[in-house]
């Protein structure tokens, strides 16, 4: 693969690993969780998405859509149907109202943007970090771009969802990651078919393995979702794992509803049952008993 589906740069994150850090976003996610903060993320392909409140009902974008599907008739202004994602609307779009998600990247492109602030990360021992969607799927990518990276002596981060391929990752990444921030969602291994479409088997595994791998650090994120993820039962559970598996440090991701806007933005459904409203601290921290002495990283 000698070109990656971006969706987003994120430069000077302070979330994402330690210090001042620039986050890039692959484009494309295996799972399916409904309450997704990065959904316009999740499609491996580019999408348009539609700003409402941007919109002033110009037009431009009708007669540049070759297909027909950008029209004043319709209520998000783009046929989803029959969009291609080519950009031209967005293109002639004024007022940024459509947006084109997904850019693809030569690593020469992606490493110029990268190194911009090299001086940031130098300062404040800080990085780069990968996440998406899902950075494992554009694995033969990812890997090069993070040799690269270690080549310019720099600290590394991935954030993933776990549901790959060991081998394949060992090669492609592993031996250039410096911390792997891994998401682990729900302990029923059913549930988490029926929530994401695929089981946490091979998600547990990977754990395992990586667990045991000294040269990486590896900080496991728990999601925080009212009536999801955020249930006495599943906390109680996940927490439970953890211990045996030998973890010392954890952290917690309460819940916040920005991504029901953009999912809306990209034509994506959302449910009715998640919360409009963020988790304070004081719900978050309620969740911290289940975990006993084991380190609380804040998020």
């Amino acid at each position: 693969m000698t070109r990656a589906l971006i969706g987003n740069i994120g430069r000077y994150s302070l979330h994402d690993g330690p210090g001042i850090r620039t986050t890039v976003f692959f484009k494309g996610c295996p799972l399916r969780c409904p309450w997704c903060h990065n959904p316009e993320l999740i499609q491996p392909e580019p999408e348009i998405a539609f700003t409402a409140r941007r919109c002033m009902a110009c037009g431009d974008c009708a007669p540049v859509c070759p297909e027909q599907a950008a029209s004043l008739a319709n209520g998000d202004r783009i046929d989803r149907g029959h969009c291609t994602a080519c950009g031209l609307c967005a293109d002639a779009c004024p007022t940024r109202a459509l947006e084109r998600v997904g850019r693809e990247y030569g690593l020469e492109e992606l490493l110029e943007v990268l190194l911009r602030d090299r001086l940031y990360y130098e300062t404040s021992n800080g990085g780069i970090t990968l996440s998406g969607g899902e950075p494992t799927l554009q694995m033969g990518f990812a890997g090069r771009l993070l040799a690269r990276l270690r080549q310019e002596g720099l600290h590394t981060a991935m954030e993933t969802c776990g549901l790959f391929s060991w081998d394949t990752f060992a090669t492609a990444c592993l031996g250039n990651l410096d911390l792997v921030l891994y998401d682990l969602k729900l302990a029923d291994p059913q549930h988490h078919r029926q929530l994401t479409g695929h089981s946490n088997g091979i998600i547990l595994a990977n754990l395992v393995r990586l667990l045991a791998v000294e040269s990486v650090e590896v900080l496991v994120r728990i999601p925080l979702v009212p009536g999801y993820t955020a249930t006495d039962d599943n906390i109680a559970r996940l927490a439970a794992l953890l211990r045996t598996l030998g973890v010392r440090r954890y952290s917690l991701l309460p819940y916040h509803p920005w991504g029901l806007a953009k999912a809306r933005r990209v034509g994506r459904p959302v449910r009715a049952d998640l919360p409009a409203t963020g988790m304070t601290t004081s719900e978050m921290k309620q969740w911290q008993r289940y975990f006993g002495s084991m380190e609380f990283v804040a998020p």
